[in-house]
């Protein structure tokens, strides 16, 4: 569990499936349709509390972020897996409620020092070039853009970029 001045980041909870569920169902159009909710309204929040259960990652993994004041779930961060096995990927959402109010980058900020002091030399972050606020959350948190793009005309490029945890 970690703690900032605002937020409580905990391992997340099947609980949190229905958090997770109104995040889906918030995703921008652009979002792959493997993670937005398909026409047969999956994945359900049975769907999800199973993953979440099911999910295993690096430390300190994917956490629910909820605000200490009032106990309320808003979101996620953490770090995850890369496909390719190598560094691992600091991933966070939060609801369209919640957003604008420095908590992504509070809690990046967070989980960037546990995953130094689990031992992690380097973090990475992918992200559309159209999501400027998740840019900017990289950006105060101390990501860099590595140079690497993948573009693609339906989505949007995928900016790559990268965080030595020894920088800071």
């Amino acid at each position: 569990m970690l703690r900032t001045a605002r937020l409580v980041l905990r391992p997340l909870e099947e609980g949190d499936a229905a958090v997770l569920r109104e995040l889906w169902s918030e995703r921008d159009p652009r979002v792959p349709p493997h993670r937005r909710i398909d026409a047969e309204g999956r994945p359900t929040v049975s769907d999800l509390a199973r993953r979440v259960q099911d999910a295993v990652g690096p430390p300190p993994g994917l956490l629910a972020v909820e605000v200490a004041e009032t106990g309320e779930v808003v979101g996620y961060c953490g770090i995850v897996p890369t496909d390719d096995g190598e560094d691992p990927e600091l991933a966070f959402e939060l609801l369209r409620g919640h957003q604008g109010r420095g908590y992504a980058t509070e809690a990046a900020l967070a989980v960037v020092d546990a995953a130094r002091a689990a031992g992690h030399e380097r973090l990475v972050a992918s992200v559309w070039d159209w999501n400027g606020p998740s840019l900017r959350v990289l950006d105060k948190v101390g990501f860099r853009e590595t140079g690497r793009r993948a573009p693609d005309p339906e989505r949007g490029t995928t900016i790559l970029t990268a965080l030595e945890l020894g920088d800071r």
